[in-house]
């Protein structure tokens, strides 16, 4: 294929771009993330309030801390950065750290509630 053909291809609608991942890739990857301090990953600990990811493979990504002083506040944010950029056909990941709703036992997964003794 010529130079010019691939180039013309390329700036077609959806030519010559990855795919945008699932939401269900993205929640993989934030599973794969852990509070040093809690032997469970921040998704099932409930520590993702949204998760959004457009057409273009843009996310989105609302996240809190188990307590504002937590030791990890500086450094989980940019793990998870980290770690969504890695997922196939992200183009742009925007991490907010946010505290409001505040994070509560109650919004952790039945199995993170079990794999911590709390059911």
């Amino acid at each position: 294929m010529s130079r010019l053909v691939e180039v013309v291809k390329s700036l077609l609608p959806g030519q010559g771009k990855r795919r945008a991942p699932s939401r269900d890739q993205l929640i993989e990857a934030l599973r794969t993330v852990h509070d040093p301090e809690i032997p469970v990953n921040i998704y099932d600990l409930g520590l993702i309030y949204r998760l959004e990811v457009d057409d273009q493979g843009r996310v989105e990504i609302d996240m809190t801390l188990t307590a504002p002083a937590c030791p990890v506040a500086g450094t989980l944010p940019h793990e998870v950065g980290r770690v969504i950029d890695a997922v196939p056909g992200v183009e742009d990941a925007v991490i907010h750290l946010v505290w409001s709703p505040p994070w509560s036992k109650e919004r952790m997964s039945e199995e993170a509630q079990m794999k911590l003794g709390l059911l």
